[in-house]
């Protein structure tokens, strides 16, 4: 682990899953050096150590604070997380996640599997009071850069208390880094109507309507770009549908419109205007990944087929969520709300 520098207190330790994601390692330490030189923080790349050694042989990290933990493993997408964790004790996930319930690390980083993320976070740093499980959530859509959308794929299967827990985040999170006293919450329906959805979507509206949480009442996918709430609640399964659908379209329309405009203005503009379009849509890949709410640690999780640049972004994010205090912010704000849900959540 690289250490804290003598005059650098205020310089940040993340520890990054160098084994995770698709394109693991090679663009997982290539941006994890890129975040180094950038300066602010301290990088330790944690992962095989004959692999790691030879993608940093390939940049200059010469007096660049980055450096090495050794793992074994890696718990890849499809596998039983639970299972992964009791099987493969030394996984790079498991490792860097160590890292910061050590206080060797103020954040971690992964590109890998998000099932794997969240489990290890829950195991090694513990979940917070009054939240059964971890929850991934943050803005998606481009045209509404003011609602969050949770859970966006940590939980693909939840009870209707649980969905009011991600209310509970959802509001914190507009708090906290919007300034909003009372955040707007909705449900995510098929129906604006009351008493329209499945039994999930139905038994946590009654929930929510009691609350105490200035919920607004189901709104429909067509509503997210106008911001009609601070807040859209769904379970993973939905919400990860959701954001993989917007990237989908957003990438589609970059390149139609590449096409579309070839010819009619100049080469820089259409990459320009495409490229607008691309980010507008590809919110997550922009921050490269988000923080995993609930849990007593930051912990950073990306996409999977990230490159170099969004680990570098992924890194910022760390560094950023750490600075604000997250954790004790979160843990603060959902002391002092947590009264009004009783045992709802």
């Amino acid at each position: 682990m690289v250490e804290r520098q003598e005059n650098g207190s205020d310089i940040l330790r993340v520890a990054v899953d160098a084994m995770g994601g698709d394109f693991a390692p090679r663009e997982i330490v290539a941006g994890a050096v890129e975040a180094a030189r950038s300066g602010g923080v301290q990088i330790a790349v944690v992962g095989d150590p004959d692999k790691i050694a030879a993608e940093l042989a390939r940049h200059d990290i010469e007096g660049l604070p980055i450096g090495a933990v050794p793992s074994e493993g890696v718990i890849m997408e499809g596998e039983s997380p639970a299972r992964a964790l009791r099987q493969k004790p030394r996984a790079s996930i498991l490792v860097s996640t160590g890292l910061v319930k050590k206080g060797l690390a103020d954040a971690s980083v992964t590109m890998g599997s998000t099932g794997a993320a969240m489990a290890a976070a829950a195991v090694v740093l513990g979940v917070m009071e009054g939240i059964e499980r971890p929850a991934l959530g943050g803005p998606i859509v481009g045209l509404a850069p003011r609602t969050v959308v949770i859970d966006l794929g940590a939980n693909v299967d939840c009870r209707p208390a649980q969905l009011v827990s991600f209310a509970l985040i959802g509001h914190v999170f507009a708090r906290l880094f919007w300034g909003i006293e009372k955040p707007r919450v909705a449900m995510l329906s098929v129906g604006a109507e009351s008493g329209k959805g499945n039994r999930q979507v139905q038994e946590a509206t009654e929930l929510m309507a009691g609350s105490g949480l200035n919920f607004i009442g189901n709104i429909e996918a067509n509503d997210l770009p106008n911001g009609v709430a601070e807040v859209a609640v769904c379970d993973g399964f939905v919400g990860n549908i959701i954001m993989k659908l917007t990237e989908g379209f957003g990438a589609g329309m970059a390149e139609h419109l590449k096409n579309s405009l070839d010819g009619q203005l100049s080469e820089l503009e259409v990459e320009r205007v495409a490229g607008e379009v691309y980010e507008m849509n590809n919110v997550v890949e922009s921050y490269g990944g988000g923080p995993l709410f609930g849990v007593n640690g930051v912990s950073i999780v990306g996409h999977g087929r990230a490159k170099a640049e969004s680990v570098r972004r992924a890194i910022a994010t760390a560094k950023l969520s750490v600075e604000v205090d997250l954790v004790k912010n979160l843990n603060d704000e959902l002391a002092g709300i947590r009264g009004l849900l009783g045992d709802k959540a």
